[in-house]
């Protein structure tokens, strides 16, 4: 996989948000300092924490998750998995990983079976059945281009049932619009986006499809981010 030149932010075009520098121009700490710091007893309920970042890119963000957990819980060290579908993106994550509480795996979550099991067989090393918490931050778009309406909903349905805790940070329909025009330029077109139904209100519509088909309840959401983009949480019903 060839490097990406960043003119001006510009990521350029790529087919499932797998930027090779992508942390050059969204460095974690602006991520980190998004999340609050009052929620993770609720999260952990006094247990050690098993985390799953889904898209983790080259692993700077997951790194600092986990640094960020261990800061606000210092006596119950998490562990967490961290997944992309880029074989590239997760050597290099590998390269620079610190700890052996964080692992690695190149994965599409939306493949119907190896992920789960290699999903399944983490959790079981964990003695868990579900994790504490999953990250999703900008993925939801590439899922939609890429899967379609009923792709996104399987997806959401998937990571709510492996959770107790979510935090998503889904894109706004503006940036479905550059990553299409982007994408155009290449001379290329995303497989189901002429398709979407699920358009203008997308961050409502996922929200909703959470809360209503999921079983989970909205407990917190941050301001926009300077890239236009806010962050949701949402905790499983009855936890």
């Amino acid at each position: 996989m060839t490097e990406l030149n960043f003119k001006c932010g510009n990521p350029g075009a790529v087919q499932f948000g797998n930027f090779i520098n992508y942390y050059q121009f969204h460095p974690p700490n602006k991520r980190i300092a998004m999340l609050p710091t009052n929620i993770w007893d609720i999260v952990g309920q006094g247990t050690k924490y098993c985390a799953l970042d889904v898209g983790c890119n080259a692993g700077d963000l997951t790194i600092a998750l986990y640094d960020f957990l261990n800061q606000n819980e210092s006596s119950k060290k998490c562990n967490i998995l961290g997944i992309d579908i880029d074989s590239t993106l997760i050597q290099r994550a590998n390269e620079k990983n610190h700890s052996d509480n964080i692992v690695f795996k190149c994965i599409d979550i939306m493949a119907d079976q190896a992920p789960n099991d290699i999903i399944k067989e983490f959790l079981k090393s964990k003695k868990k059945t579900v994790f504490n918490i999953v990250f999703c931050f900008s993925i939801t778009m590439w899922i939609h281009l890429n899967h379609g309406d009923e792709g996104l909903r399987r997806f959401l349905k998937k990571i709510t049932y492996i959770s107790n805790f979510l935090i998503i940070e889904p894109q706004p329909w503006k940036c479905y619009k550059t990553a299409v025009k982007r994408f155009k330029l290449g001379k290329s077109e995303f497989p189901k986006f002429q398709e979407l139904k699920i358009r203008q209100k997308v961050e409502e519509e996922i929200e909703n499809f959470i809360v209503e088909e999921c079983d989970f309840d909205k407990v917190e959401e941050s301001c926009r981010t300077e890239w236009g983009r806010k962050l949701l949480f949402f905790r499983r019903k009855n936890m």
